[in-house]
């Protein structure tokens, strides 16, 4: 190569480069999305001693859940719940999917589809032996876990408020998209003292929700409506709570009066779970009332294997007879 023509290439390729923004002037690169499969599995052998004894094994619930994350703050969510059904052996219905938006730096997340309600997801966490069985305002149907519609989320200094609000047809997961009324959902927690719990549930804490909306047409556009009070103090040793609960149902006011307890013995494995729930479904009604005490020992065999012993025990106050059950579940994560 001629030294003319030498110079011509030099030249013409340290033009080029001045073309070439550096590293650090160019955009920044886009994540990768990230998608995530797991789940949970709760098993039981349940016996029964009531009017109709039961002497049963069975999967209670299995819980698959694909998590996405992608750029910008976007995450998504689906999870598929089978449950246990005396016609098909198992039953596939949806019980989360949908999408939600955290912008950078902000202490709100955005969410829209089938999604979390304000207060279940945030005390199965506090309890967090959802494995036993649902809370006293879900299994009492006062409330349910998932909704269809839309919400915000949003925690402040390390949680120490977090709180959440939501806009959903009120007919819950299973439900349907019900008719034209919507309830208005919403939650806050704040944290009065802090201890060696540094979640969305420890320290000292007041909870206090409210759900308003109507029920449709087969209820004339009654009131649905319910009112939570909730005292809680969580460590990483033990966890105490108790809540009120005031209902309206169409013409029925009712009441949940709910206390449970979890003291973790030295080392952490060992618990001891206790809870006692309190129901009147309609105050205008005498000798209507329930009670139901739950008790029992559990074993963290791995950090995704939890094993419960327990008994579980519902009286009513009209003097049916009560129903008696003696439990052994297991939890399973993947």
């Amino acid at each position: 190569m001629h030294a003319r023509q030498l110079l011509t290439l030099v030249a013409a390729v340290a033009a080029s480069a001045t073309l070439v923004p550096p590293l650090s002037a160019q955009a920044p690169a886009v994540q990768a999305p990230q998608v995530t499969v797991g789940g949970v599995v709760y098993t039981q052998y349940q016996y029964t001693d009531a009017a109709v004894h039961t002497n049963t094994f069975d999967v209670t619930r299995a819980y698959v859940n694909v998590l996405g994350r992608f750029s910008g703050g976007i995450t998504t969510r689906v999870t598929a719940d089978i449950i246990p059904s005396a016609v098909t052996n198992q039953q596939f219905r949806l019980k989360y999917a949908f999408a939600a938006w955290t912008p950078t730096g902000s202490s709100l997340t955005y969410k829209l589809g089938m999604m979390q309600t304000p207060f279940v997801d945030y005390e199965e966490a506090l309890w967090d032996y959802r494995m036993q069985g649902t809370i006293a305002v879900d299994r009492n149907g006062a409330m349910t876990s998932s909704d269809i519609g839309v919400g915000v989320d949003g925690k402040w200094n390390n949680d120490q408020v977090n709180s959440q609000i939501a806009i959903v047809n009120g007919e819950g997961y299973s439900g349907g998209t019900g008719d034209f009324h919507k309830d208005l959902e919403a939650r806050v927690s704040v944290r009065l003292k802090p201890t060696n719990d540094a979640s969305r549930v420890g320290g000292l804490r007041v909870t206090g929700y409210a759900g308003v909306g109507k029920y449709g047409p087969a209820f004339a556009g009654n009131d649905r409506n319910r009112f939570l009070g909730q005292v809680s103090y969580r460590t990483q040793q033990f966890t105490v709570a108790g809540e009120y609960v005031s209902r309206k149902d169409s013409t029925q006011t009712g009441s949940i009066l709910t206390a449970f307890g979890v003291y973790h013995l030295t080392g952490g494995k060992v618990a001891v779970i206790g809870r006692v729930d309190l129901v009147d479904p309609d105050k205008n009604v005498a000798n209507n009332k329930n009670t139901r005490i739950i008790g029992g020992l559990s074993y963290q065999l791995s950090p995704n294997v939890r094993l419960l012993a327990d008994l579980d025990r519902l009286s009513f106050e009209s003097g049916a007879t009560a129903t008696n059950q003696v439990l052994f579940q297991a939890q399973f994560v993947f």
